[in-house]
């Protein structure tokens, strides 16, 4: 069993940034993949940005490419993800996920133990 916590979202104007962090427990933060997900409302939940285990390797959605980072620190057990130039389309719940295996990255199936989830609310 995992337990996720994201924090960090707010509400900003558009060209403004954000850092959310994703705070994992209950298994070795090191032994899997991570992604971040966000759900605007009534739309489904999509992939923005994954990182491997060891932090070596990450994974971006087209629309946050050169504008979001995905981090992670292994020894905090915490999961980041840098927000700049924020754009209105970006409001939605941010969820941060454990993915299993060697499943695909960019599949929202890929994924088993999800947080509760941080709003991001962007004015223009």
């Amino acid at each position: 069993q995992v337990q996720l916590v994201e924090s960090g979202g707010g509400l900003v104007q558009a060209g403004g940034s954000l850092r959310l962090s994703c705070v994992a427990s209950g298994r070795t933060f090191s032994s899997y993949g991570m992604g971040w997900f966000r759900q605007a409302p009534g739309k489904e939940r999509e992939f923005v940005a994954a990182i491997s285990r060891s932090g070596g390797s990450t994974y971006y959605a087209d629309s946050v490419k050169g504008r979001f980072t995905i981090s992670r620190d292994n020894a905090k057990n915490t999961l980041y993800l840098q927000i700049n130039s924020l754009k209105p389309e970006d409001t939605g719940v941010y969820y941060c996920a454990t993915k299993k295996g060697t499943y695909s990255y960019y599949v929202l199936a890929s994924y088993d133990y999800w947080g509760q989830g941080t709003q991001v609310t962007v004015s223009s």
